[in-house]
């Protein structure tokens, strides 16, 4: 069995308002092409291919990849909600780490319509129906919201309610957040905030503001995966090591409060998994990208990452520990907040964040001496994929 899997290409392109994008083929052929230069090789010696998105037909992957070329190899389509992009990264690693390949592509694309995410499919069972259900029990009172803002906005009311935090901790993570972001040329949103305007924009869910949401967005990534062996053939020497990987679905247990409602529970357990397979701790870890597609979420993974322990999030974020000069740089792409969340293209953009630093390749944002990443994506419904990175 080979061991270690490698990232050895990355890419993305900037992310865009729906409206002002590509076609999602021509997004997702930049982004493979890229890759595929990043990592010095050519299309024909990729044995086999995830494409992941959550909007459009069946076989668009190949409709993407027959962009870059049509050599006959395997095209699996992914759909595992917001979780999709890693899933597909899961995915390509599993392939090359079993000897199955020497080299995978893994790549995700999203053309995302405006407005708050909602079913597509109406005249048939929900994947979030029984959580709503089971969410009404504990809230009645809350005011009727679209699915994803309804199920994390609940989550943020219930992690204040337990811990007496105070609401404004959710503003000061969108603040940091855009403060990285500003130094980045792939963000969508490069200007700062302050505490008060995030707390004065319009509400749109209690204890949650506009400023508090990441925006629906299009776009496309990219990562080409492969074995040690393959990295030494063609020389590759700038490769980053996939330590150990994770994914986690739901337990019965999901259904027990609105915090594990929103992936608690299975970032937890995906974190722990992975800790424990790499030999290593949170502690370890130099540079994150987590899935903040609300801030309050960013806020409940600090803990179920390890990051700082249960409930502690509040002193963790006014100590400065989830940016630069503290324990842990987080989302210094600027997350999904400020970078935009293709669905199927956010995980892979991830991975692209990580490896750049890894490399040492961030630009302004760049975590100095960065020698080990984690990256958290995470889908209701539900999925979670927690990957650790390491520079080789």
């Amino acid at each position: 069995m080979n061991h270690s899997a490698k990232v050895i290409g990355v890419s993305m392109v900037k992310f865009t308002k729906p409206g002002q994008q590509p076609p999602y083929e021509l997004m997702a052929a930049d982004a493979i092409r890229g890759a595929l230069e990043d990592a010095g090789i050519d299309y024909n010696v990729i044995e086999q291919a995830y494409a992941s998105y959550v909007y459009g037909d069946s076989t668009c992957g190949q409709a993407a990849l027959y962009q870059v070329g049509m050599s006959g190899i395997p095209v699996i389509n992914v759909n595992n909600n917001c979780s999709s992009g890693s899933t597909a990264l899961y995915m390509a690693r599993q392939a090359v780490e079993s000897g199955a390949v020497d080299c995978a592509l893994a790549f995700g694309f999203e053309e995302m319509q405006k407005g708050a995410l909602g079913n597509i499919w109406n005249d048939r069972t929900g994947p979030l129906d029984r959580f709503l259900q089971q969410l009404n029990q504990y809230y009645p009172e809350l005011p009727e919201a679209p699915m994803a803002l309804k199920l994390f906005g609940a989550g943020g009311k219930a992690y204040l309610e337990r811990y007496g935090a105070n609401p404004d901790i959710f503003a000061r993570v969108a603040v940091k957040t855009r403060k990285h972001a500003i130094h980045n040329p792939y963000s969508l949103f490069q200007s700062p905030l302050t505490v008060e305007e995030v707390m004065d924009a319009p509400v749109i869910f209690p204890s949650m503001t506009r400023l508090m949401a990441c925006p629906p967005t299009c776009g496309a990534a990219a990562a080409v995966v492969c074995s040690p062996a393959f990295a030494r053939k063609h020389g590759v020497t700038n490769s980053v090591e996939i330590v150990a990987q994770a994914m986690t679905t739901d337990r019965a247990d999901s259904y027990d409060d609105p915090i594990k409602m929103i992936g608690a529970g299975m970032t937890q357990r995906a974190a722990q998994l992975v800790f424990e397979r790499a030999g290593i701790g949170p502690e370890n870890v130099d540079v994150v990208e987590l899935h903040d597609c609300f801030t309050p979420n960013e806020v409940i993974t600090y803990e179920g990452l390890g990051l700082c322990k249960e409930g502690e999030a509040e002193k963790f974020i006014h100590d400065g520990e989830n940016t630069y000069g503290g324990k842990y740089v987080v989302n210094p792409s600027g997350g999904l907040m400020s970078k935009g969340h293709p669905l199927g293209a956010t995980g892979l953009a991830q991975c692209t964040e990580l490896v750049w630093h890894l490399r040492g390749q961030a630009g302004k944002r760049q975590v100095e001496g960065a020698r080990v990443a984690l990256q958290h994506n995470l889908g209701l419904g539900g999925a979670c994929v927690v990957t650790l990175y390491r520079k080789e």
